[in-house]
């Protein structure tokens, strides 16, 4: 059974070597993920799904991550996130109300 995480990143850390950190937060948690091109060290993240999520940082974009049985990120899915408190709250900045 495959297994997903929605949620947004928060920070990026791009490194001369090409390595790619990603700050996840989802549920209250923050996760750690990392691209890296020597083969060496654990890279637990494709290059390609570690920079669409690295262009979404600073954006109202939230993340599903999904994963494959065996622990590994198979494909990432994009969406706008929605603002749940905004929705009661609208303003409308061109609205003058009328004297009585």
């Amino acid at each position: 059974m495959a297994d997903s995480l929605f949620g947004q990143v928060v920070a990026v850390r791009k490194f001369a070597n090409g390595d790619i950190e990603l700050d996840f937060y989802h549920d209250d948690v923050v996760t750690k993920y990392r691209y890296s091109s020597d083969p060496s060290r654990l890279g637990n993240f494709p290059k390609e799904l570690a920079e669409t999520l690295a262009s979404t940082l600073s954006t109202d974009i939230c993340i599903e991550i999904f994963f494959g049985d065996d622990g590994t990120p198979t494909h990432v899915e994009l969406e706008e996130c929605d603002d749940e408190g905004d929705e009661d709250e609208e303003f409308d900045e061109d609205f003058v109300p009328e004297e009585s």
